[in-house]
């Protein structure tokens, strides 16, 4: 994504908003991630689909079994495997403000790499991330691994988040929602 490529859906200002777009927006605006950005600039545009984006998100979020520093390892290995910039942008601050994921592993990530010096249960989740993005589910060894660490339950909370940020990277790409001004590419393109 560049930075001068213009935005496909624009920000839509409150005097342009439909009353339900207002309703939306103000929900999302009230619940805990305190405001209209990322993927919503874009998803304001259909209220009805913002809604419930927005519902599963706070959930997988803020209602999730796995630690923060495990959603937002997800979350990291998600925005790497699509290239979506502003994904990576956002969670990384989160990830490095809110958690104790360590600095070799975030960097490790960008570059596209096996993160080293993971605990058994951050490579766990790290593989079936990975796994699920390039062959649509995990190998049994790695769903068995996950199982052990983190229950039947977990296992779904860590898919159901590759899923949901792989189709928020897919809605950021797509809207190509610019980094704040001043902010330098996060990602660089993987060699193939």
């Amino acid at each position: 994504m560049s930075q001068a490529q213009p935005v496909r859906f624009p920000i839509l200002t409150p005097e342009e908003m439909s009353p339900r777009q207002k309703e939306v927006s103000a929900a999302i605006a009230g619940g805990p991630r305190g405001g209209i950005r990322g993927p919503f600039l874009a998803l304001i545009h259909n209220p009805e689909l913002a809604n419930r984006v927005q519902q599963l998100g706070e959930h997988l979020r803020y209602g999730n079994s796995l630690s923060l520093a495990h959603i937002e390892l997800i979350v990291l290995t998600v925005a790497r495997h699509w290239n979506c910039q502003y994904e990576w942008f956002a969670h990384e601050r989160i990830a490095r403000s809110t958690t104790d994921l360590a600095d070799g592993i975030i960097k490790a990530l960008a570059l596209g790499q096996l993160p080293p010096n993971m605990s058994a249960e951050q490579n766990t989740l790290h593989l079936l991330a990975k796994e699920s993005l390039a062959h649509g589910e995990p190998s049994d060894a790695i769903y068995e691994q996950a199982a052990k660490f983190f229950g039947r339950a977990g296992v779904l909370d860590a898919l159901a988040l590759t899923g949901y940020y792989s189709m928020v990277a897919m809605f950021l790409n797509t809207a190509k929602i610019p980094l704040p001004d001043g902010t330098p590419i996060p990602l660089q393109p993987l060699k193939k």
